[in-house]
């Protein structure tokens, strides 16, 4: 899979292809089903897929401080996309010159010359270009004018609603592993680096290995039984607190795993986290001593979900 940052990046050999637009964040079992429909007419055509995105999202260009928690960081989104039948991603960056740029440039400049665009695949209620002026109807009037398809994209349900990365966020948010699992079609998962922290978990007995999300908000929050990939065995089971750690007057969003019966050096591994089950809320304790106490509890209970 080709990762194309910028118009300014296009090449000649980039001209001409499938294509599909959208945010893509989770790359859930809808957006998954738009790959499949997308792929389907690629081989039937004889061209590449190509997936156009932006960096930042626009709901967090227009609206930085109440946009909704992405479910994958950009680096998370690449690597789900590099299991299916993804071509090419066109990321664009969302800034003053795209929001402002009339649908009729988006279409030439972009979908037009840029890409030599054959077919498209949107929702009918995709809309684009500078006060969302773009239309699906536009977009197939377009079509027909260059020479190039739109077509609707397949609703996706699981239980009789079409899966949405807002469903995802909800089932986070209320804790539902298992329900987020079901529109993912896979585990939650978060991943980063190991890096050194305050020591904290080892002076209590439970060494943690500390990722920095670089997250401006979280998903979710709590303590989870967790699955741990990337390391020489896998996976490896844990206890993971995902939180600002009101206890000790935390101010950041932190991800700290305790693995069991694991003490090798992994600073500076890229590990993968899977979020199974939700144990509990966060909560402030009045000592360190009763944070132990609960953290002993958690990892009682995570071993026997693990074994059930």
């Amino acid at each position: 899979m080709e990762l194309i940052r910028g118009l300014h990046n296009l090449r000649k050999r980039h001209h001409g292809c499938v294509a599909t637009i959208g945010n893509f964040d989770g790359v859930h079992l809808g957006h998954q089903a738009v790959i499949g429909q997308l792929a389907e007419k690629a081989t039937e055509l004889h061209l590449p897929t190509t997936l156009i995105t932006f960096e930042p999202q626009p709901q967090e260009y227009f609206f930085p401080q109440a946009s909704p928690p992405r479910l994958m960081r950009f680096r998370e989104k690449m690597q789900a996309l590099h299991r299916y039948a993804v071509d090419r991603v066109l990321c664009l960056t969302f800034n003053d010159m795209l929001a402002q740029m009339p649908h009729t440039q988006f279409i030439e400049d972009i979908l037009v010359n840029g890409l030599g665009l054959r077919y498209l695949v949107v929702g009918d209620d995709f809309r684009f270009g500078r006060e969302r002026e773009g239309t699906f109807i536009i977009l197939s009037e377009a079509g027909q004018k260059y020479d190039f398809q739109v077509v609707d994209m397949h609703t996706f349900s699981v239980m009789g609603e079409r899966v949405s990365s807002t469903r995802i966020r909800q089932a986070l948010a209320e804790g539902n592993m298992a329900r987020a699992e079901e529109l993912l079609g896979r585990d939650y998962r978060m991943s980063g680096r190991v890096a050194h922290g305050a020591k904290l978990g080892r002076q209590l007995g439970f060494p943690t290995a500390n990722i920095h999300l670089h997250r401006k908000v979280s998903p979710l929050q709590g303590i989870f039984a967790v699955e741990v990939y990337g390391l020489d065995q896998e996976p490896l089971i844990g206890v993971a607190s995902l939180g600002i750690r009101p206890t000790v007057d935390g101010t950041r969003t932190l991800l700290e795993v305790y693995l069991f019966d694991f003490d090798k050096d992994i600073y500076g591994r890229h590990i993968q986290v899977s979020f199974r089950h939700k144990l509990r809320d966060e909560e402030r304790f009045d000592s360190l001593e009763a944070l132990t106490v609960q953290i002993k509890k958690d990892v009682d209970e995570a071993r026997e979900f693990f074994v059930n």
